[in-house]
């Protein structure tokens, strides 16, 4: 049978889970989908470890062990999250020396409620990156507006950044600017460019649910006939972005120094109405030099019945801009869909991240109590990640 995802990584999009708990790490489930699906990286979100911890006793040993030594709720969030990221990049360590430090990378989030705070942020994301202390590690930052200097104070630090939630154009090419000056600075820091990496993560199928929200209203025929295009559109007048900024002489000086580029990676790509084929956003988002970040049942679905028909974005950038401007035409503004999936992408985060606190604060309370001691197969897991580095 041919194999799919091998011609997907063959034309250029590096393969990444956008998914990680503690079950899929115990059970040797990631690096499974390392070793046959060609998954070369791992994306996290509030929103995954929420699920994570909600649904498995695999943390109960830990959250037993916190208890008893009265560790507060948000010290205690950091100490399981990172505990499976840094075992997740153990895992993914072989890609990580394998593409000479271009994938295996497995991110975390910085707390979302300090998304608007630069100060914070950076502060956020220096912390967590001494906490995993792996050098496969990307601290994921929200592209906000005080996201901006975030991202360029801690690139300066030689952090690894994944710069997410990103909507639209204009601040994408904000992103990559940001990129450049933390790599100058990184440079004169002393820092070795070759060991920094980031990403720049191009949010897609939430721009086709607005959009095609908006399009329903307008209710006409040519509306409704641009429903399921924006999303594709946007990412791929994104790319033709990319290709300008990273074949610049700043890049090339940059380049000439070590440095990697800031490739972009497309998030949220399963499809939320099912009347579109369900790996639209892989196979219209095809292109060198590019990241697909997907939820386990998109990868398999790939792997089924997913199409590499090759480049399927750089010849597409005239009919993108078609798109635009027709949308423009039946009265869709593009800025303000950019605007409200900006503010509604960190609100959900926020929600989520309060939804794991309160969720760590009622374990924790519980073990507290005696209802939550550690089990055999729990403490199993505990010393079969001692290669994580411990609680």
């Amino acid at each position: 049978m041919t194999d799919k995802l091998n011609e997907l990584t063959a034309a250029g999009v590096a393969v990444w889970l956008d998914d990680l708990s503690r079950v899929r790490l115990s059970s040797g489930g990631l690096d499974q989908l390392r070793r046959e699906k060609h998954v070369a990286g791992v994306t996290t979100n509030p929103t995954i470890f929420a699920k994570a911890l909600s649904d498995a006793d695999e943390y109960n040993w830990q959250l037993h062990d916190l208890a008893t030594r009265g560790i507060g709720v948000e010290e205690s969030v950091r100490m399981l999250t990172t505990y499976d990221v840094r075992w997740a990049c153990d895992v993914m360590r072989p890609s990580y020396d394998g593409s000479d430090g271009v994938d295996g990378r497995v991110s975390i989030e910085v707390d979302p409620r300090v998304a608007h705070d630069s100060d914070k942020t950076v502060a956020e994301a220096k912390a967590l990156w001494w906490l995993v202390d792996r050098p496969n590690l990307y601290i994921k930052i929200p592209a906000t507006e005080a996201g901006l200097s975030a991202i360029t104070d801690t690139l300066a630090e030689g952090i690894s950044v994944n710069v997410t939630l990103i909507f639209g154009l204009d601040r994408y090419s904000a992103v990559m600017e940001a990129f450049l000056s933390g790599l100058e600075r990184a440079k004169a820091n002393g820092h070795d460019l070759s060991k920094i990496g980031s990403v720049a993560s191009f949010f897609v199928s939430r721009v086709d649910s607005e959009v095609d929200k908006r399009l329903e209203k307008v209710g006409s025929d040519q509306a409704k006939a641009l429903k399921g295009k924006a999303a594709v559109a946007n990412a791929q007048l994104a790319y033709e972005r990319y290709t300008e900024v990273f074949s610049s002489d700043r890049w090339k000086a940059l380049a000439a120094a070590g440095a990697h580029p800031q490739r972009p990676l497309w998030a949220s790509t399963s499809t939320k109405n099912p009347d579109y084929r369900d790996v639209i956003y892989v196979e219209e988002l095809i292109a060198p030099g590019t990241v697909n970040t997907m939820p386990e049942s998109v990868i398999h679905a790939y792997a089924d019945h997913g199409e590499t028909r090759g480049d399927t974005i750089t010849g597409a950038y005239d009919a993108a801009r078609k798109v635009f401007a027709d949308l423009e035409s039946v009265g869709v503004d593009m800025d303000d869909v950019i605007v409200t999936l900006e503010r509604e992408g960190v609100e959900k985060f926020e929600a989520s991240w309060q939804e794991l606190l309160d969720g760590v604060r009622k374990s924790l309370e519980a073990a507290a109590k005696g209802k939550g001691a550690p089990n055999k197969a729990a403490k199993g897991n505990a010393k079969g990640a001692e290669k994580a580095g411990g609680a």
